[in-house]
């Protein structure tokens, strides 16, 4: 079996303020593969990673002419057009293709543009970087000209707002950044994030995108076959969120709504609670017709009883929905998809691989028991689009089974990361991910300072926990402690991104005050970055 690389759980890529770099850190891994490539991009590529060797700017934001070799372009073919005569400060948008002897140029610029992604990719991955470079909203608008004019700015002040729009932005990739549901970076998304919006079609029509649309095709159904459904039959695309159906009741045939919804609870739906509400709705005239059970909520990460659900809907005749938004992806995992037991049984299921998979966002797919069902409820028959007379199968004509008529090619990232990993991979990743979580859990539980939000072991990578404070440990008057509480969460984030040393997520829910509500989705993450998390929060919050 093929080495996991990055998904094992070994610390020796995680060593912070450490100058030695093993052949395992992502800093030395880059500089070996940059000293491969050919062209100009390599050996650039090599002295961006140097970072003991070459002298990084000050200011990455500060005007900076191109810094090249003169007499290479970088193009890898015999020529005589040369990096060095470039002058961005002297050319606009409109020197670019298709501008007439626009392709040297153009070229450059683009290569330019490469350099500031390729160091800014290794960056985030560097331990030793900041999450987040933080400034406040008016300071930031204070210290940058974000104004848009009526005058064109040249191509070295767009380079100069690359470089800016970078320098302030969040490192989701960085290994302590848990802030949200999708986290991490992949350089086989990323790659494929690049090739679709170089190709910039739209997935409607198969006569538009037909190797993308047959992507989805293959991958949909691959998606089916994982859930359940036999022999992956069905119907599903990959869409923001949008999507209506008809209901078996014929009075509400032409009902829409919509599916992709913020999590609807945060603990575990009761079966008994549910067949009592559809029974108290009936008994009041309504037709109770869809019910929406949950796959790894987004705050608590709890999985609802799918098996006693679809029993309760079959019952009834109503429609069982599985927003497995956050949770589907445990699927993949041998180890975890015990954990949606009688998703088989839905008949709609929401998946997001851009979270737990990783895959760049966004890719969100919705999956659907019944094949056509999709077409049938949305279609529009726009005939600019959708003629009938078409020399093709119509079938893969896709664009009127959503609601939109634009739509992004997301198929593609999750296409090719899958072929990249294969299910093995994703599985390696998603255990790796959920180990984690155990092990934070671990320790913390027993660990003075610390409350758990709820009892027990958590079902998905969140980790819902309090910090208490040495002040506010042994408080007797509960109210006082409580309000004390409250507060201590948002001061300890506020400081966590002021330093720019990690970043994770609080809230309150219900009747508990502020809690840190940690998730893990990003495959860089080890058992050190956790060790430091638990560290930077006692020491930010040993005062309060």
């Amino acid at each position: 079996m093929a080495s996991h690389g990055f998904w094992s759980l070994g610390g020796d890529n995680a060593g912070a303020n450490t100058g030695s770099q093993s052949p395992s850190t992502p800093r030395a891994w880059c500089q070996a593969a940059a000293q491969k490539l050919s062209g100009g991009i390599g050996s650039k590529l090599y002295a961006l990673l140097n970072v003991g060797e070459v002298e990084k700017p000050a200011d990455p934001a500060a005007k900076q002419p191109p810094q090249t070799a003169a007499g290479t372009c970088g193009c890898n073919k015999s020529c005589n057009c040369t990096k060095a005569a470039v002058v961005f400060s002297d050319l606009y948008s409109t020197d670019l293709l298709p501008a007439t002897d626009g392709d040297t140029k153009t070229m450059t610029f683009l290569q330019e543009v490469v350099d500031i992604l390729l160091a800014y990719i290794v960056e985030s991955f560097d331990r030793e970087t900041k999450v987040i470079d933080f400034h406040y909203p008016n300071e930031l608008l204070q210290m940058n000209n974000w104004e848009l004019q009526d005058e064109p700015a040249t191509l070295d002040d767009i380079l100069i707002s690359c470089r800016a729009t970078l320098k302030y932005a969040i490192k989701t990739a960085h290994p302590r950044y848990f802030n949200q549901l999708s986290t991490g970076l992949d350089m086989v998304g990323l790659a494929a994030d690049w090739l679709t919006s170089t190709a910039n079609t739209n997935m409607f029509t198969y006569e538009v995108a037909p190797v993308f649309v047959l992507l989805e095709y293959v991958t949909l159904k691959k998606m089916r076959e994982i859930i359940g459904w036999p022999d992956g039959r069905g119907d599903g695309i990959f869409s923001p969120g949008m999507f209506a159906w008809k209901t078996m009741q014929p009075s509400l045939n032409n009902f829409k709504a919509n599916s992709s919804l913020f999590s609807l609870c945060s603990g575990k739906l009761i079966p008994a609670d549910l067949e009592r509400r559809i029974l108290e709705a009936k008994q009041k005239g309504f037709v109770p017709f869809f019910v929406s059970a949950t796959a790894g909520t987004t705050v608590y990460g709890a999985f609802d009883p799918l098996i006693a659900i679809s029993d309760i809907c079959k019952k009834y005749n109503v429609w069982m929905h599985v927003d497995g938004a956050w949770g589907g992806s445990l699927l993949m995992s041998r180890r975890h998809r015990w954990k949606l037991d009688g998703v088989e049984r839905a008949n709609s299921v929401t998946w997001n691989p851009h979270k737990m998979m990783s895959v760049p966002l966004q890719c969100s797919a919705l999956l659907v028991r019944e094949e056509g069902l999709m077409q049938n409820c949305n279609q529009m028959h726009a005939c600019y689009l959708f003629q009938q007379d078409k020399h093709y199968d119509l079938s893969y004509d896709t664009g009127d089974k959503a609601l939109q008529c634009g739509r992004h090619v997301d198929i593609f990232k999750l296409w090719l990361m899958w072929r990249a990993k294969g299910t093995i991979g994703f599985e390696a990743q998603i255990d790796k991910c959920l180990e984690l979580s155990e092990y934070l859990y671990n320790k913390i539980k027993d660990r003075e300072g610390y409350e758990m939000v709820f009892d027990g072991k958590p079902q998905h990578t969140n980790v819902c926990f309090w910090y208490l404070p040495p002040g506010i440990r042994y408080m007797e008057d509960k109210e006082e402690r409580k309000k004390h509480l409250h507060k201590v969460a948002p001061v300890i984030k506020a400081r966590m991104m002021e330093y720019g040393t990690t970043m994770v997520s609080y809230q309150p829910q219900g009747d508990k005050v502020n809690f840190f509500r940690m998730v893990i989705s990003n495959p860089a993450a080890t058992f050190e970055d956790i060790d430091f998390l638990i560290e930077e929060i006692e020491r930010l919050g040993q005062d309060l």
